[in-house]
């Protein structure tokens, strides 16, 4: 038997795209719980848009697996979050539906792309919400607005039903106000998926620990160098000594090759891009072509009249570096360095549990305002999409009254270990 959640948000961070009234199913884990749901996630007779001109009106006919499970468990899927256009972007500024803002202070960004779950969360609209995640797109604005994100371990979650933009780094991921309510999401969209081939059989079931004594936390010199506040990274430091006096011990590490990490997410999405796009083109997908005019033509107007900026530079950056000529300059390279970051982290974790540092270099800044190159930005969340490893964003204090967030990230299927960490941190600052 279901009921009816009425939501109607004061949405004045423009966090949603399409709001609704919310079915919740059943009695399960999450029964009646609101939930929000990233604007890349299909949804069964809801407008699902990623943020473009090219799929407004699109209402796709069957439900993403992620929020089967949600519904199984009788959650109620109250609406669709803003977010940059098909995910490109970080700070939910690129949304053909306006940009969202931080209601932590609605003069800054949110972060992105998932900024609008993230200011919905932040703002009470709703306890907990979907995001995705392909090179930070879900620990950048939890960071940001001071909630909790988590990218799962790639193949944990089932992409099934998921308008990718980079297939082989994105993933569907929970956020929430607490670690504890993040663990209940995780552990509802993990559930094994045989339409995704990428997934693995992991399910998540676990209850967080604050226990962290005999564990060994990295703290890699790559994360708290040029390009990082030191405000956060002092601030970052005096989380990560919370730890400490919890009982986990701690130890630099090296992992020199993040600093490869933005340029290899950069060719490989912009690549990903080039192919995933190609059929929003006017045919299968998007406002039909005009049949009177040549099909390249036709094709050229309607994609030039509803993607974004964004969208076209990557799709002919994408293009270009799978080119023939190309490929092997940029392509290739950007798996080679790849695997050579996924080595190191493999490397590093042989020592340590889990590595511990800043999410993002700054705190939340204005549109437009001059900030650490994005190079530096994605050497601090890239690196983990790139070798497929889980990682968390914790609130961990503020800089100027605005949040930071502490990461941690740990080894491949061991996200248990990830949340308990947070979770500690979270539990004592909190006591």
């Amino acid at each position: 038997m279901a009921g009816i959640l009425d939501f109607s948000p004061d949405d004045r961070c423009n966090a949603f795209i399409t709001a609704c009234t919310g079915a919740a199913f059943g009695d399960g884990a999450l029964a009646g719980i609101a939930v929000a749901i990233n604007d890349n996630i299909s949804t069964a007779g809801i407008q699902t848009t990623c943020a473009s001109r090219i799929l407004e009106g699109y209402i796709p006919p069957y439900d993403a697996h992620a929020v089967e499970l949600l519904k199984q468990e009788g959650a109620a899927i109250v609406g669709k979050t803003n977010m940059d256009e098909f995910g490109m972007g970080s700070t939910t500024g690129t949304s053909a539906f306006g940009p969202t803002r931080n209601p932590i202070d609605p003069e800054r960004v949110p972060g992105g792309s998932s900024g609008g779950s993230a200011a919905a969360v932040a703002a009470g609209l709703v306890p907990m919400a979907l995001g995705t995640d392909a090179d930070g797109s879900i620990r950048c604005p939890a960071a940001f607005c001071g909630i909790v994100g988590l990218k799962p371990t790639y193949g944990r979650v089932s992409r099934y039903g998921l308008i990718a933009h980079a297939g082989s780094l994105e993933q569907i991921g929970p956020m929430a106000r607490t670690v504890e309510d993040v663990s209940r999401l995780i552990s509802v969209i993990t559930r094994y998926d045989p339409r995704d081939s990428m997934m693995l059989d992991q399910p998540y079931s676990h209850r967080p620990s604050a226990d962290v004594s005999d564990l060994k936390i990295g703290i890699p010199t790559e994360y708290f160098g040029e390009g990082v506040d030191m405000r956060i990274a002092t601030t970052v430091r005096d989380a990560i000594d919370v730890l400490e006096g919890l009982g986990a011990e701690t130890t630099p590490v090296s992992i020199p090759s993040v600093r490869y990490a933005p340029a290899a997410c950069c060719v490989i999405c912009a690549s990903e891009v080039s192919s995933n796009l190609a059929r929003f083109d006017g045919v299968r997908y998007g406002p039909a072509v005009d049949t009177r005019k040549p099909w390249h033509e036709a094709y050229r107007e309607v994609r030039q009249a509803n993607l974004g900026p964004e969208a076209r530079l990557r799709i002919m950056l994408g293009t270009l570096t799978l080119s023939a000529g190309y490929a092997g300059k940029y392509y290739a390279k950007a798996l080679a360095a790849r695997q050579r970051i996924t080595r190191d982290f493999e490397r590093v974790f042989c020592d340590v549990d889990v590595i511990a540092g800043p999410t993002t270099p700054t705190v939340a800044f204005r549109p437009g305002e001059k900030v650490s190159p994005l190079s530096i930005a994605g050497t601090l969340t890239a690196p983990a999409n790139l070798a497929g490893i889980p990682a968390i964003s914790v609130p961990c204090g503020d800089v100027d009254g605005l949040p930071v967030g502490l990461q941690v990230m740990g080894r491949r299927f061991e996200d248990e270990r990830v949340i308990d960490v947070a979770y500690a941190y979270e539990q004592e600052v909190r006591s």
